[in-house]
């Protein structure tokens, strides 16, 4: 208990670097010579891991970085002795501490992941179980190896829960996975792995479905955690902003070998490796934006292109109805917007604030309590049961998660083939000549024809979950953070994908993503969703610069630039003195963003609801302040990679 008592601030922590008189440290894992072969359809063997070596010295945080299929993942989990399914350890030597990895026997090995050796994997929905309550799945590890007893394990958890930012910490352990967000349940799975104040932490990808302000507290209490217990780390991402706040130094990975080792800011600002240019010019906002306003088609003004998608009044939620017969519960509440033909609306929030939701009622898959969807100028049922095939095919989306979005016993060939059929009746050489085609335009090889999913990168399974929609030809596409878990080479791409299509089908997006940057990239007009409500709906030159609603303003200020120290820096979530406020009128109506809201006035905010008005440079708002007075309060902030914001 003494590290995380040090880590919650209770003690006083030596540094990671710290050695006493200033000695040579003994490197905590060294990997030499590792090799790691996969098994390919005929059953011959090819190299994707090829004689990689690294130390990682004690409290140092170490980044793999490459595109997808670059072998990050595949080389973090050798430190645990593991192999994905298809794969095996064919050469090399890892060591942690006293432990040589690579002649442990699958008991010993056992004894050790979990315990010293913990991993937070990249998709939390698809390492829990359903059927546990989270506190039961936290602790498990805990009890396993005899490291506490149940009644601290669960004290330790609660204390992890906060320390992580977790809503109801003292009670959100009672919660089912199903019953939390995304983001909520990344974090549920840091806390499992620091229960056991393990030796080496390997990150994959953690924060890779976090919104920008969730991501600021979790990237500082991980790195709490690194530099003042001196646990030590290896970090895998495609976020090249992310790895500048956490990493010491980068490895640079492509097609399982080593093309370039340095520190983060040699590497960050100085890269030697033509590949590693490329990483970092696909990493920035600025040239994404030009990039895809290139290829996207001209503005056409709103009021000459035809409405293809109109929700109005739209409520949903869960729990008992209140005496309007509406949801105990609101996740959405009033939403109203409209897409044009051809277009692409923006949808940005926070974990939990109806994203996806929005999503999944227009999809049919949740019944809203009251408002109407309308495709084309036609009511659509409220419920899939009362949906067309036609209406089906027109309205596809994207889930955020392949892992659990694709058939796990099923081939890739046969998961693109049943929409095929379904829709177009396709069979035969025809089906098979269209599947190729669908895995060209998602940069995928047609060999990928007969794997499974389990046999993919996080990133091609994501792709796949792609070319499934497309394989519809649909009208309007619900992109659920469709670029989220993809590197920055293969989401660049994806996007200009979307671009094309859009381009030269018409085909329209409603596009939900916590990437700011890419969502002013690709999007006509952009959705702030707070709490379930529309706190702003503006055209996507009005979120440029300022003013902004104090909730989008908070958004854009929490976007990680690529530079070290800039999580130190950032005024992000938590970091301005609220204005004191008296009691708050307990009307639904108040303004829900008003517990953290920097601009708040006292009299005004709360105890009279906000009215949506309209803003001068475009769009509306739901806020009491005048556009003055958040021009004023805002002009601080600084510019991310070349974008004004």
């Amino acid at each position: 208990m003494k590290q995380f008592d040090i880590f919650l601030g209770k003690e006083s922590g030596v540094g990671a670097g710290a050695a006493a008189g200033g000695a040579a440290v003994r490197p905590l894992v060294e990997v030499q010579g590792l090799r790691v072969n996969a098994r390919k359809d005929d059953g011959t063997q090819v190299e994707i891991v090829k004689n990689v070596n690294f130390t990682v010295a004690p409290g140092e945080v170490l980044a793999l970085i490459g595109e997808s299929g670059s072998g990050k993942t595949t080389i973090a989990l050798s430190l645990l002795g593991y192999a994905r399914s298809g794969c095996q350890i064919a050469g090399g030597q890892v060591r942690i501490g006293q432990r040589q990895i690579d002649q442990m026997d699958e008991k010993a090995l056992l004894a050790m992941r979990g315990h010293h050796v913990a991993y937070i994997a990249q998709s939390a929905a698809a390492a829990f179980n359903p059927a546990r309550t989270l506190m039961d799945q936290v602790i498990e590890s805990a009890l396993q190896h005899g490291v506490m007893d149940k009644t601290s394990a669960m004290r330790k958890a609660v204390e992890l829960f906060r320390a992580l930012a977790l809503p109801n910490p003292d009670k959100i352990g009672e919660r089912y996975p199903h019953q939390v967000s995304g983001g909520q349940l990344q974090r549920v799975m840091a806390a499992m792995a620091l229960i056991t104040d393990p030796e080496l932490v390997i990150l994959d990808e953690p924060t890779t479905a976090l919104d920008v302000t969730t991501q600021i507290e979790v990237l500082r209490a991980f790195k709490k955690v690194v530099k003042e217990i001196g646990t030590t780390a290896v970090y895998v991402s495609h976020d090249l902003a992310v790895v500048a706040q956490m990493a010491d130094r980068i490895i640079v990975l492509r097609d399982g070998a080593v093309r370039e080792v340095g520190t983060t800011d040699q590497v960050l600002h100085a890269p030697a490796d033509t590949y590693t240019q490329s990483l970092i010019a696909a990493a920035c906002p600025a040239a994404r934006v030009v990039q895809l306003r290139e290829i996207l088609p001209e503005t056409v003004p709103a009021e000459a292109r035809a409405p293809l998608l109109r929700i109005s009044g739209l409520v949903a939620g869960y729990g008992a109805p209140d005496r309007l017969g509406l949801p105990g519960v609101r996740i959405l509440d009033d939403i109203n917007l409209t897409i044009q033909r051809g277009s692409t609306v923006g949808i940005i929030g926070e974990s939990g604030s109806g994203k996806t939701t929005l999503a999944r009622a227009v999809a049919g898959m949740i019944a809203p309590a009251r408002g109407s969807i309308q495709l084309d100028g036609q009511n659509l049922s409220p419920t899939l049961e009362g949906r067309t095939r036609e209406q089906f095919r027109r309205v596809q989306i994207v889930f955020q998660n392949a892992d659990t979005a694709l058939n796990p016993a099923h081939t890739i060939g046969r998961i693109l083939n049943r929409p095929l059929s379904f829709y177009h009746g396709l069979k035969g050489e025809a089906m098979r000549r269209r599947t190729a085609e669908l895995l060209d335009l998602v940069k995928l090889p047609s060999s990928v024809i007969d794997r499974l999913p389990a046999e993919l990168s996080g990133g091609q399974k994501q792709r796949v979950n792609l070319a499934r929609a497309l394989a519809a030809k649909p009208d309007l596409i619900l992109c659920d953070e469709v670029t989220s878990a993809l590197d920055t080479v293969v989401a660049a791409a994806i996007l200009e994908l979307l671009a094309e299509l859009r381009r030269e089908l018409q085909v329209s997006y409603m596009f939900i993503s916590h990437d700011i940057s890419t969502v002013r990239a690709i999007c006509d007009d952009i959705v702030v969703l707070y709490a379930g409500r529309m706190v702003a709906n503006r055209p996507r030159e009005a979120m440029m610069a300022p003013p902004y609603h104090p909730y989008s303003h908070l958004l854009l200020s929490s976007v990680p630039a690529m530079q070290q120290g800039w999580l130190e820096q950032v005024a992000g979530a938590g970091q301005h003195k609220l204005p004191p406020i008296g009691a708050v009128d307990p009307s639904p109506e108040i303004c829900a963003f008003l517990p953290r809201c920097a601009q708040r006035i006292d009299g005004v905010c709360n105890v009279v609801p906000p009215r949506r008005r309209n803003m001068e440079h475009g769009g509306e708002i739901l806020c009491h302040r005048s556009d003055s007075d958040l021009q004023q309060s805002q002009m601080p902030l600084v510019p991310v990679e070349g974008i004004t914001v």
